[in-house]
């Protein structure tokens, strides 16, 4: 619902702050006071298109700011989120900024925004009926929503929308599948070749090193022995070893150590390093045993080596990294081998494409039920509107299959008797096409998803009786959401639950619009004006007080003098 509406610098308006309820209300006022600026400013922050010639004479920039209460929009809440322009909960604030110069600006909750996000958060909120652009009504989306909605199978249209989804995206697997499915052959073979070259080196990266450091010894084993066997010499070797040499050392000492006990430390290490020497000597000796000069096992290692070193540089990879190349084309085979043929695709599409048909043809026969009634409902509406034998028609032509399903809806209006049915979106007479969405808001007041309810023109070539029943019907509308209307006509105005008395003056030499809200005698006189023009009699007065006696200025709805008939939306 709107909340307040705060206009600067707008065309003839400097400044204006309004703050609405709910309910039905009307603007009122003398012709070019500036109503439809109010609505034209609206517009503006609703999301229409900007121009410069919106910013007030003198002034830099026009700006229009709107507060809305959320509450339980359907949709409204994942739209913020996905466009991170979420607020403080409950509250929606649009804002719209025209500079003199032409640009404009736009803004969603205090964040910067483009102009068509403003048009789609309006379109959550309000539907303006009238001669403004910003009609939800005229969109094809919003005309399929409201015929299902009223046969009760907007369930039933998600689901198709979700069966067209899944039929889709099987049809891609499909397509994707028979394009790549020569790359996937060849890719496929490729690897099972990559595979079966690097199995066959059957080694691991532990292994690796293991090989090396075989190749190593192999390779330098003479080298070895003579080395080990040398050592041994020295440690145990004739008369010359270090081992006899350190006997003898540790004898000496011996005698010595029995004259001097200060000799006993030096001795026992002498002794403890003659332990280490002789195992030492042991250790060179069976290492020398172990040492194998065997050509074969050398050019085995040497041939291993330069396969391994071969592969590594034929797939670009260091040779410790073999074993993870393996791993990853074995891994990519099995994701190969998951990958479904393309015969089974195309089953598994044809499943879905029945599925989605069968849903589709499903909704197809509900809105085949509901159009016929609809279309009668609002007919008949469309005779109280001073619209004697108009028409409305609910057309369901053949379409492609699609989300919305397999037939388009388009609303259809002859707005008079002899006048031939034509798109409602062609409707040329602003107040015609008001009049039909009051009809059609009147029939689908259940079901309509905006929560404020904009009417311009709605009385235009209506009087009388004719008026009374537009006045009633706004008052209705207002039981279940907000409702605004410029209207000129007194029997509308004296509905409403609130009013809204739009002036034009003249200051420094401009002209000027101001906004004031009436109660009372002010709300009293501004009715009396439209009755009886610019002279006001006690008669008028007392005419215009009477019409406002008894309504309920929360509803806007007469308590007691109500005439009983009512046009009764049908059961769908």
């Amino acid at each position: 619902m709107l909340l307040s509406l705060s206009i600067t610098d707008f065309v003839l308006v400097d400044h204006l702050d309004l703050e609405f309820r709910p309910g039905f209300a009307v603007l009122t006022g003398e012709t070019g006071a500036g109503k439809s600026i109010l609505l034209g400013a609206l517009a503006l922050v609703l999301g229409e298109r900007a121009d410069a010639g919106v910013v007030r004479e003198g002034a830099e920039r026009a700006e229009v700011a709107a507060e809305f209460a959320t509450g339980e929009v359907p949709g409204l809440a994942a739209w913020l989120e996905e466009y991170e322009l979420a607020g403080d909960d409950g509250v929606l604030l649009l804002r719209r900024v025209v500079e003199a110069g032409g640009r404009s600006r736009a803004f969603v909750n205090g964040r910067p925004a483009t102009a068509q996000q403003l048009k789609e958060a309006g379109e959550f909120l309000v539907d303006i009926h009238g001669q403004h652009a910003h009609y939800s009504l005229l969109k094809a989306a919003e005309q399929r929503r409201l015929l299902d909605a009223y046969a009760g199978c907007a369930d039933l249209a998600a689901a198709t929308a979700e069966r067209h989804r899944l039929w889709r995206a099987a049809s891609a697997r499909r397509e994707v599948a028979e394009r790549q499915a020569g790359e996937l052959d060849a890719e496929r073979e490729r690897l099972a070749w990559t595979e079966r070259e690097l199995a066959s080196l059957a080694f691991t990266a532990e292994g690796w090193q293991g090989l090396q450091e075989d190749h190593r010894r192999l390779a330098h084993a003479a080298d070895l022995l003579a080395g080990a066997r040398a050592a041994g010499e020295v440690l145990d070797g004739d008369d010359t070893g270090l081992l006899d040499r350190l006997r003898a050392l540790r004898h000496q000492l011996a005698d010595l150590a029995g004259i001097d006990p200060a000799l006993a430390g030096p001795l026992a290490l002498l002794e403890s390093a003659g332990e280490a020497l002789h195992e030492a000597e042991r250790e060179l000796a069976r290492y020398a045993e172990r040492v194998d000069l065997d050509p074969e096992a050398l050019n085995e290692a040497e041939l291993r080596l330069a396969a391994i070193q071969s592969a590594a540089r034929k797939f670009r990879v260091k040779p410790e990294e073999i074993p993870e190349r393996l791993a990853t084309t074995r891994a990519r085979l099995a994701e190969l081998g998951a990958v479904a043929d393309p015969e089974a695709l195309a089953r598994a599409e044809a499943e879905a494409e029945a599925a989605y048909r069968k849903q589709a043809e499903a909704l197809s026969r509900q809105r085949g039920k509901a159009a016929g009634k609809l279309a009668k409902a609002v007919t008949a509406a469309m005779q109280q509107l001073a619209m004697p034998g108009g028409r409305f028609a609910v057309e369901l032509p053949a379409g492609e299959a699609a989300a919305h399903g397999l037939e388009d809806v388009e609303f259809q209006v002859a707005p008079h008797a002899g006048q031939g049915l034509k798109a409602l979106a062609k409707t040329a007479s602003g107040g015609e096409l008001s009049r039909v969405g009051l009809a059609l808001q009147t029939v689908l007041s259940g079901v309509s998803g905006a929560a404020t309810l904009v009417f311009d023109e709605v009385d235009a070539g209506i009087g009388g009786g004719v008026a009374e029943i537009v006045g009633r019907l706004l008052a209705d509308l207002g039981r279940s959401r907000q409702v605004l209307c410029v209207t000129h006509l007194a029997q509308v105005a004296a509905r409403a639950a609130g009013h809204y008395r739009v002036s034009k003056s003249t200051r420094d030499g401009r002209a000027v619009s101001r906004v004031d809200r009436l109660d009372g005698e002010t709300r009293v006189e501004e009715v009396a004006r439209m009755l009886g023009g610019v002279t006001l009699t006690p008669a008028t007065r007392a005419h215009a007080a009477e019409m406002l006696a008894g309504v309920d200025t929360t509803t806007g709805v007469r308590e007691k003098a109500d005439n009983p008939r009512r046009i009764t939306p049908p059961s769908g």
